[in-house]
């Protein structure tokens, strides 16, 4: 957990992404997954073979994104990270997903920001309009059913869904072809 009093450099990055972000990436075609990469790895994300990220998602800080090889950040969805986010490989974070890296300590009167890292394992999916909580983490292969919410880590191999989500069952393994 780490208290953040953003730097006056951090804004600056972030009103440049914010430029950048509205300008080339948001506006280009779809298929452009390749020319995407290249702009995040510009601004300092790590991103493996064949990640693909939609042009109407959101990433808020692209240098604390780590995506794994053929990981995908779907149409809409929103990467909130203040801290890092890592997606292992073929990690799916789908339309209208929520990744919430942070949060405010409404116990503090000066309100401050606790930002925390979270990571999604290799072949974990987050389903459609399904949100993530700051410092939550899934398990490589966890399912987070549609508009479910994940306030605790989830376990390997298993599905969950609901709110707050809950244990369904184990997913099957299937090795990767």
């Amino acid at each position: 957990v780490q208290t953040c009093a953003l730097p006056i450099w951090h804004k600056l990055r972030r009103a440049i992404w914010t430029v950048a972000y509205m300008l080339l990436f948001r506006t280009s075609p779809r298929p452009f997954h390749g020319w995407r990469r290249m702009l995040l790895r510009l601004f300092g994300a790590q991103l493996g073979a064949d990640s693909f990220v939609y042009p109407t998602a959101r990433i808020w800080a692209p240098w604390k994104l780590i995506c794994g090889a053929a990981s995908t950040i779907g149409e809409d969805a929103i990467i909130y990270n203040p801290e890092t986010v890592q997606l292992g490989s073929h990690a799916i974070v789908s339309q209208q997903a929520y990744i919430c890296g942070a949060t405010h300590d409404y116990e503090d009167p000066a309100f401050p920001l606790r930002a925390y890292p979270i990571r999604l394992g290799a072949y974990s999916w987050v389903c459609a309009r399904a949100t993530v909580q700051p410092g939550v983490n899934l398990g490589d292969g966890a399912v987070l059913a549609l508009g479910s919410v994940a306030t605790k880590d989830l376990a390997p191999w298993t599905v969950y869904g609901g709110v707050p989500a809950r244990r369904i069952k184990a997913r099957t393994v299937t090795q990767p072809k």
